[in-house]
């Protein structure tokens, strides 16, 4: 391929995917006490959540730094024409900017096309599964940058969670602030918005929650379908039912488990859904028993 992709462990991307889609992705690191791990390289997230659980306190996180991607960027610039680097919204992390510096270090503002996705995990994965399709089909960076930044204008994200704790510790609650201390009574439905966390509903319990996901994601479909990737951190049951209530509207339909640095932020027990009209950009993927995607 003239046109290599770059990614985020953000990104949330099984990595079955990443890897027969030739993605390359930059971890950020998640501390739990007074240890450290390379995300989705050092743990993967089921030992995130148990070590979690086991430790009975909160997990930190921390962008990757400019060198790490100037690391990744290197070899990748020898190899290939250009990069297309897509990122978690640069408004919940440093990620983006270090990038920036990474490749402002290198040179190579000409080779490499940044975009920041104002988003994060699900709806992320869905921008850089696009940009992998687009190189793959042999289109130029600039063309593959473009045209993310088109999908993305259509992309969005729901979300629930079992408490704003995590978000409002992490500093990445945004304007959801003002739902904390009702959690108990309520269940928000919660959205990305301009690159931040925002309330959208409250609902009065959880399966409203889940119920009222699928029924805004369906609300976008114009008969074409909807792509669409279903994520959890330990809760593939929720997770699960969602994907069922929108099995017969999907182009494309993922489930995944968020990985440790998502998962610390939004917290165990979180579900959601990122997703985007399929005549966007269709990409024909589904989900396999045992968790594996496969063209259709």
């Amino acid at each position: 391929m003239r046109v290599a992709i770059v990614t985020d462990s953000t990104a949330d991307l099984p990595p079955d995917l990443v890897r027969s889609r030739r993605i390359t992705v930059v971890p950020l690191t998640v501390t739990i006490g007074e240890q450290s791990w390379l995300d989705g390289v050092e743990i993967q997230p089921g030992e995130f959540y148990r070590r979690l659980a086991e430790a009975g306190s909160v997990a930190t996180t921390s962008q990757p730094s400019p060198a790490r991607f100037a690391d990744a960027y290197g070899p990748l610039l020898e190899e290939h024409d250009e990069i297309v680097s897509v990122h978690i919204s640069a408004r919940l992390s440093g990620t983006f900017a270090s990038a920036e510096q990474a490749v402002d270090s290198l040179g190579a503002r000409d080779r490499v096309h940044l975009v920041d996705s104002t988003l994060a995990s699900m709806p992320l994965g869905l921008l850089v599964l696009a940009a992998a399709r687009m190189a793959q089909d042999g289109a130029g960076g600039a063309s593959i940058a473009e045209e993310v930044e088109r999908i993305r204008r259509g992309t969005n994200v729901y979300f629930g969670v079992k408490t704003l704790e995590n978000l409002a510790r992490g500093g990445r609650i945004g304007r959801a602030s003002a739902l904390v201390g009702s959690i108990l009574q309520v269940k928000p439905v919660l959205t990305i918005q301009a690159g931040e966390v925002t309330p959208l509903e409250r609902v009065r319990t959880w399966e409203r929650a889940l119920s009222r996901i699928v029924e805004l994601v369906r609300a976008v479909d114009t008969g074409k379908g909807v792509c669409a990737i279903v994520g959890h951190a330990v809760d593939e049951d929720s997770a699960r039912r969602i994907a069922q209530g929108l099995e017969d509207v999907a182009d494309t339909l993922l489930i995944q488990s968020l990985g440790a640095v998502v998962g610390a932020h939004a917290g165990p027990g979180t579900v959601g859904v990122g997703f985007y009209p399929a005549e966007l950009y269709p990409l024909g993927l589904r989900l396999e028993a045992g968790a594996r995607a496969r063209n259709l």
